[in-house]
């Protein structure tokens, strides 16, 4: 299997910090088992999908990338083009007022970001054999990426100055907040040089800006401490993740210099006088891969300062040195830019009408509006939802009263338009293997999704009666590949809620997802804002955001010749057959 396939896969454990509560899923079929064929006589299992259903394409604008909670870098190429991911952090000490004591000297400045990954075993050398789950590339290996790193000279505000009172500022994919453009020139202040150390650690040099991307952990050793083999002892083994060395001479100006300075007594001082570090990542050959980060541990993503000074005893003696450590952590305002250079254009589709094609792309890309019942019944003088309804129960003053027929199960099935993604050499796995559906009038999930149980630890198969993965089969001409067909999700729930609840039959969203588990917004942040004049509503879903996966798929306006892949809604429902 591809080192891609499995991308992603488990990243929610290191990225949800909340637990769960996991729904029993006894309840995700209302009534649907309270008569069956097999049971009742009387009543007859039939099923339609001749309901009217209008789904288009909404290209996005830059869509808002602080508050995300996770961090992207790299290069993702697919059928629609190249999209490149930097970002911006502050950062946070790990202590304030510090004191480094006597003739204190930088010896090395470590950053360290872990990938989400996953343990798989031992080999036979006894170390642990890991799994990446957040990095996405193309082909069987991953492809190294160019990283520049930066001073960042541009404030990053709490609060938007034009706003209301304690609202927070947005900060979008195009380096831009509400009210100004964030210049190139503010991110892109002194750059960091990229060094190594000798086997002893006692000669610098400069080593080239490449990350060498693989699923191989690493071993910390104490340079100063020697086994009674002469060997550096070993300090800790540590997961897969970007490890890079700086130059040191920034850091003793910019940190140690500064001892008993009021810019190291708190983080606001400290925000205002080290505005954080701009992370840019470039291609290699023309190549790269695409990482989510797990910027938000503080244990293990952070800039380490390891430096020494004059032992306390004996400050007399400069040879004679204490080894400490300062930590700078990924402070929470970090901000996504995106750069998308499309060879397959994305543009707003047929809102009232519907498209023949639904064009779903992640980050900077595009969602999709759909309707369900839509449209008027001519023949009935009534709207295709009154219709519907009537249809199913009776009602008193537009009120529920009595069930004529019961739904046993509804799904909206969406199906892959496979000939343009192979017109396009889009590799199957870059497909998304999750949709995610939605209430796009008041942007939370359907109840569906909160009758569905969650898995946390396995978020491909979190969720999966609801937000059905995508259903592959194998390439014909190549037995590595599995090709996507269709999405069927289901939303039986949604239909009782409509029916016997006098629900409102909002519009819904459809968009990709990095992971369906962290669209709760109850443990989650709320969706992230669209950059847009004529829709000031319109919102993301944090998860499209973050996913840079992308797909086309059949909508309702299709030709004849594509009848059979149109989007549909089949109910199940049962009735008397008396």
């Amino acid at each position: 299997m591809k080192k891609n396939k499995i991308a992603l896969q488990f990243i929610s454990f290191g990225l949800i910090v909340l637990s769960f509560i996991a729904c029993d899923n006894d309840y995700a079929s209302l009534k649907s088992d309270v008569l069956n064929s097999d049971i009742a006589t009387n009543f007859d299992i039939l099923s339609e999908k001749g309901y009217n259903v209008t789904t288009y394409t909404k290209a996005l604008t830059p869509v808002q990338t602080n508050l995300l909670g996770l961090t992207t870098l790299g290069i993702y190429d697919d059928a629609y083009g190249r999209t490149t991911s930097s970002f911006v952090t502050q950062l946070t000490p790990s202590t304030y007022s510090p004191t480094f004591g006597d003739e204190a000297r930088v010896d090395s400045v470590v950053v360290t970001i872990p990938y989400f990954s996953t343990a798989t075993g031992i080999d036979e050398d006894g170390n642990t054999t890991y799994s990446l789950d957040s990095v996405i590339s193309k082909g069987e290996n991953y492809n190294n990426i160019k990283l520049r790193i930066f001073e960042n000279n541009y404030f990053i505000r709490n609060f938007d100055p034009s706003g209301g009172f304690n609202e927070g500022q947005a900060y979008f994919s195009d380096k831009t907040s509400t009210t100004e453009t964030i210049s190139t020139t503010a991110l892109e202040g002194s750059e960091f040089t990229f060094v190594d150390y000798d086997e002893m650690g006692s000669n610098m040099f400069v080593v080239d800006n490449e990350i060498d991307i693989n699923d191989k952990g690493y071993s910390l050793k104490d340079v100063n401490n020697l086994d009674e083999n002469g060997d550096k002892t070993l300090l800790s083994n540590e997961s897969p993740g970007i490890r890079i060395m700086l130059e040191p001479s920034f850091w003793e100006n910019k940190i140690l210099a500064k001892e008993g300075d009021a810019v190291l007594s708190n983080l606001n001082n400290f925000t205002e006088y080290f505005r954080g570090l701009y992370f840019k990542a470039e291609t290699v050959n023309d190549d790269g891969s695409f990482l989510v980060l797990n910027t938000t541990s503080s244990n293990n993503a952070n800039i380490t300062i390891y430096y020494s000074k004059l032992t306390e005893s004996t400050t007399d003696d400069a040879e004679l040195r204490d080894n400490s450590t300062y930590v700078l952590t990924f402070g929470s305002n970090k901000i996504n830019f995106f750069e998308n250079d499309f060879t397959l254009p994305i543009n707003d589709g047929d809102a009232t009408n519907g498209d023949s094609r639904i064009y779903l792309k992640g980050g900077e890309g595009a969602i999709a509006g759909i309707k369900l019942f839509d449209g008027f019944d001519t023949d009935e003088g009534i709207s295709n939802f009154d219709k519907f309804r009537n249809d199913f129960v009776n009602l008193e003053n537009n009120k529920f009263e009595s069930s004529k027929r019961l739904v046993n199960e509804a799904n909206l099935v969406f199906y892959v338009d496979r000939e343009q993604l192979d017109l396009l050499n889009e590799d199957p796995d870059n497909e998304p293997n999750r949709l995610y559906l939605y209430d796009a009038q008041n942007k939370t999930p359907l109840v569906d999704y909160y009758l569905d149980a969650a898995n946390t630890n396995l978020p491909s198969f979190s969720r999966i009666r609801h937000l059905g993965p995508l259903q592959r089969v194998e390439d014909e001409t190549d037995a590595d590949y599995e090709k996507g067909i269709k999405y069927k999700l289901k939303i039986t729930e949604h239909i009782n809620n409509l029916l016997l609840r006098d629900s409102t039959n909002v519009e819904l969203g459809l968009a990709v997802s990095l992971n369906v588990n962290i669209e709760d917004p109850s443990i989650s942040f709320s969706q992230s804002k669209v950059k847009t004049d004529d829709d000031l509503n319109l919102t993301v879903p944090i998860g499209s955001v973050l996913s840079p996966r992308g797909t086309i798929l059949y909508g309702n306006n299709v030709t004849d010749q594509d009848e059979s892949k149109r989007v549909y809604l089949e109910i199940y429902y049962t009735e008397p057959n008396y």
